[in-house]
């Protein structure tokens, strides 16, 4: 009898993880599963130093790129839950991963932290016969399929983009795509493209300079870049386009769920302070990021729409086959 208890006893010590009172004692890592100096990366980054202040505890950005953030995603998603392996990621993709066969879970099995909003912001060459987005979307209905659109790939914040342009017009555009966000803009300044509906932070600066042209934010309202310099919201000239806003990179930190209440309420104070840090609002004001900080709680409810936005689109799109109601997800 003594021996079967004390087996039970080794089998239970296995298989329950053993919570660190004193949690963290240790330096903890964050995937950013994409590669350095991109919106994720540095967004996490500027988390990061903020909430290692709170916590009193190292926290090591590793840059694990590949499959379009999934690789990233999935170490952390199968990593030992201790409450040192957390993941920050845009979640464009990562509420995504389970219409391309990444995953079974969902954002709903993880503990997520929302930070920042980086709308999508739709510019076109400096010579471009296109004012307005009223005139770029005139041109789309007018050669449906011939109107060029330069994205960091299928899945990529851009592709997002491009599709709420499509939806607005109703007709399609021809989808050029490129190793990243950087070439398709240098596509965009050399006239290659005919827009580019990338990450508004990835050419705020070109649009000030006057070196491309700033039709249309995907953002509610409209965005300041600099003194009597605004882009307007797609919705001046499209109030329609409502249903497909806000569009654009949300970012956040999140770990997957089952971590004692004890260590998220600590997660939780270390991310409320970093957020409300001089440097980070500094920095999230330089590349036009709304700060939009959500708990845990408001995080998941916010994701409810901006997931079901993001999967319709692509499911619309034919970029993905699997019907994202499968997973719960609402048609917006």
């Amino acid at each position: 009898m003594k021996r079967t208890l004390a087996l039970l006893s080794l089998a239970v010590s296995f298989a329950c993880p053993a919570w660190s009172a004193d949690w963290p004692n240790r330096n903890i890592n964050l995937t950013v599963p994409y590669g350095a100096g991109g919106t994720t990366d540095l967004t996490a980054r500027s988390i990061a130093s903020g909430m290692s202040k709170v916590l009193g505890a190292t926290i090591n950005v590793v840059n694990t790129p590949g499959a379009g953030g999934s690789a990233g995603s999935l170490n952390v998603q199968n990593a030992k839950l201790d409450g040192y392996s957390l993941l920050a990621n845009g979640l464009l993709a990562f509420t995504t991963m389970p219409l391309n066969g990444y995953t079974e879970k969902t954002f709903r099995d993880w503990d997520i932290w929302i930070a920042t909003y980086a709308p999508n912001g739709i510019i076109v060459p400096a010579n471009s016969p296109y004012n307005t987005i009223t005139d770029l979307i005139n041109a789309i209905k007018a050669k449906p399929g011939q109107i060029t659109a330069g994205t960091a790939g299928i899945g990529s914040g851009g592709h997002f983009g491009a599709e709420v342009i499509k939806a607005v017009a109703g007709a399609d555009y021809k989808h050029i795509t490129y190793q990243g966000g950087g070439p398709a803009v240098t596509a965009t300044l050399s006239g290659e493209v005919d827009f580019c509906p990338q990450l508004l932070a990835e050419y705020k600066d070109l649009i000030i300079s006057g070196k491309v042209k700033g039709l249309a934010s995907l953002s509610e309202s409209d965005i300041e870049l600099a003194p009597g310099k605004v882009l307007p919201s797609i919705l001046k000239s499209f109030p329609d386009a409502k249903k497909y806003l806000p569009m654009g990179e949300v970012t956040g930190i999140m770990i997957p769920k089952g971590l004692p209440e004890d260590i998220l309420k600590k997660i939780d104070a270390a991310f409320e302070s970093a957020v409300k840090e001089k440097e980070f609002l500094d920095f999230a004001a330089v590349r036009s990021f709304t700060v939009m900080p959500k708990g845990r709680a408001e995080s998941q409810a916010f994701l409810e729409t901006f997931a079901g936005r993001a999967a319709y689109i692509l499911y619309d799109a034919g970029a993905v086959t699997v019907d994202p109601a499968k997973y719960g997800f609402k048609r917006p």
